[in-house]
């Protein structure tokens, strides 16, 4: 998983899974689901992600080890 932060557009974007997305539903207003063409999820768009949350810190609780 990869955060990334646009500051330029106050965008977040949650990368889920290295794999292209080929559909988008927003589920609430400036937040976007993105899909593959196997309708998976691969990503999450917060837009106006500093008026939604805390950007100035981030937090990990856990991190699962690599199989």
């Amino acid at each position: 998983m990869k955060l990334s932060y646009d500051r330029t557009t106050d965008s977040l974007y949650i990368h889920l899974a290295d794999r292209p997305g080929a559909d988008a539903q927003e589920v609430r207003d400036g937040v976007v689901l993105d899909f593959d063409a196997d309708g998976l999820l691969v990503g999450i768009d917060v837009q106006h992600a500093s008026r939604m949350t805390d950007l100035t810190s981030f937090m990990v609780e856990h991190v699962p080890a690599a199989a």
